[in-house]
């Protein structure tokens, strides 16, 4: 695949999609700003949790970017891999796989050294019943990558989960904005950026924070969990009644192109699309699609867990993929009864347990 001006998704595309393989490669487009960037960028790259949602397209994009500037750079992905096939899927794209448990001492000091690394690993799902894990991915983990690492540059997974719930009608938190993190998983994803925090200014370590909300593709995101309900006749719940979204692959390049942006002290950077979206306008949007009838549950509340994108769109560009699109996308996958992770984003919850 060569290098593109566009990311946005092609809705004929979708009706050649069959396999998790081609959907892969349809969702990692190497677009012509992140091929300038990925020939600029110096050294290997090494993916630390790569096996998560988001990781394997990751991988993928930065390898045919980086084959498109004329780099001979190694991608190389670590994780344990206990998704039956997705080790080998790698390497048929040409990623360099490390089996791995990150927690394990002796295997990650094992890794070799990467000049560049985007840092995915982390504890959501489960995290309520499991806090001490939970805390131990997302605060311990990091303190020992960044020992291992000291001399990387790295790109480090967050989540807008970290600011707290603010008013709908005041356009989403900004990065500059006093946390407030409410249940485990959002305490422990704020513990984990001031460990690469700390380890930046001790170490001179160039770090970028990504603060994610949320990603999207068909198998899988928040319009996934509206649409499904939608199709399935179920009522759509607005206890969280207003959410930002990015399409994937936006998402993935800005990330790989923000490795320019890490800095000690370190950066932070929301990842997100531009739009504050009603779970109410999204839902009755996939009705018209689907030619159903929407229900709703629940009452709107007046506040959200939000996040404003002005600092990336200065840096980096806005997203080109907008709601309208995502929807019409998801709405076709859905009805074509498309491949799904089958892991519910409980976007609704609003008290922080996941």
């Amino acid at each position: 695949m060569s290098a593109t001006d566009s990311i946005s998704p092609s809705i004929s595309a979708l009706e050649d999609l069959h396999s998790v393989e081609q959907l892969e490669s349809w969702l990692s487009p190497a677009t012509s700003e992140l091929v300038a960037a990925m020939g600029r960028l110096k050294g290997d790259l090494l993916v630390l949790g790569v096996g998560g949602k988001m990781g394997p397209t990751l991988a993928l994009m930065a390898k045919r970017a980086s084959e498109e500037a004329g780099v001979p750079r190694r991608i190389l992905g670590a994780a344990r891999f206990s998704e039956p096939g997705l080790e080998e899927r790698l390497q048929s794209y040409g990623i360099e796989t490390l089996r791995c448990d990150l927690l394990d001492h002796d295997p990650l000091d094992a890794l070799p050294d990467a000049p560049n690394i985007v840092y995915m690993a982390g504890m959501k799902f489960g995290s309520t019943g499991n806090e001490a894990l939970t805390w131990a991915m997302n605060c311990y983990l990091p303190g020992r990558v960044c020992e291992r690492f000291p001399g990387s540059r790295i790109a480090a997974f967050s989540t807008g989960n970290i600011y707290g719930l603010s008013p709908a009608t005041a356009g989403g938190s900004v990065e500059t904005d006093v946390p407030d993190p409410v249940g485990d998983y959002a305490m422990s994803c704020l513990g984990r950026e001031r460990i690469f925090q700390h380890f930046s200014n001790v170490n001179g370590t160039p770090t970028v924070l990504i603060r994610l909300n949320y990603a999207i593709e068909p198998r899988y995101g928040v319009l996934v969990d509206i649409a499904r309900k939608v199709w399935s006749k179920e009522p759509v719940d607005l206890a969280m009644g207003y959410f930002n979204c990015i399409w994937q692959p936006s998402a993935n390049a800005l990330i790989l192109r923000a490795l320019e942006l890490a800095a000690s002290p370190a950066e932070i950077l929301n990842v997100v699309g531009p739009e504050t979206l009603r779970v109410r306008d999204v839902a009755e949007a996939f009705g018209r699609h689907m030619e159903r009838k929407v229900e709703f549950s629940g009452e709107e509340a007046p506040s959200a867990l939000l996040s404003h994108g002005g600092k990336m769109f200065e840096s980096l560009g806005k997203p080109e993929v907008g709601v309208d699109s995502m929807i019409e996308c998801i709405a076709a996958w859905v009805m074509k009864n498309g491949l799904s992770l089958n892991k519910p984003t409980h976007f609704e919850s609003r008290d922080g347990s996941f």
